[in-house]
């Protein structure tokens, strides 16, 4: 588990990218205010960076639940499953349906039941009395080995 303020969640997304790939997707958990959405903002801006796309404003998509983001022949699905209580609404979704030319982030992740074997997740955790925060990754598949040494 790593220590980290929010402003070095720039230097995690741009380590992240160098191996992200269309198809591949990151979950994200962690309390509220812990930094999922400022996390999910800096990658998609460190993507549209990359392929020389103009920076879109990245809100979180809590009440609409999905934004996309059309990055070249790219498409970013931003989910925030949240309000979402029973697994057949996450399930109407159809969040694994299409997966090629997609990268999928999904927020509150931990109330899925189904999962896709190339993902990364990143648990944020916020103890505001300190003000301390860390984060831990874990990753399946082509993201089993992956480590962040240093931030």
């Amino acid at each position: 588990m790593l220590k980290y303020n929010l402003s070095q969640l720039d230097n995690i997304s741009k380590k992240i990218l160098l191996k992200l790939s269309e198809t591949d997707c990151i979950f994200l958990s962690g309390e509220l205010g812990s930094g999922k959405t400022t996390f999910a903002r800096s990658l998609i801006h460190q993507l549209q960076e990359k392929n020389k796309v103009r920076k879109t404003e990245v809100l979180s998509p809590t009440f609409n639940l999905l934004h996309e983001y059309e990055i070249k022949s790219l498409k970013v699905m931003h989910y925030d499953l949240y309000r979402l209580k029973k697994n057949k609404e996450i399930e109407q979704l159809g969040i694994f349906e299409d997966s090629k030319n997609v990268i999928t982030i999904i927020e509150w992740s931990e109330k899925m039941e189904k999962k896709i074997e190339n993902r990364l997740e990143i648990t944020f955790y916020y103890e505001s009395s300190a003000e301390k925060r860390r984060i831990k990754l874990q990753g399946f598949g082509k993201w089993k080995n992956f480590k962040l040494d240093a931030i």
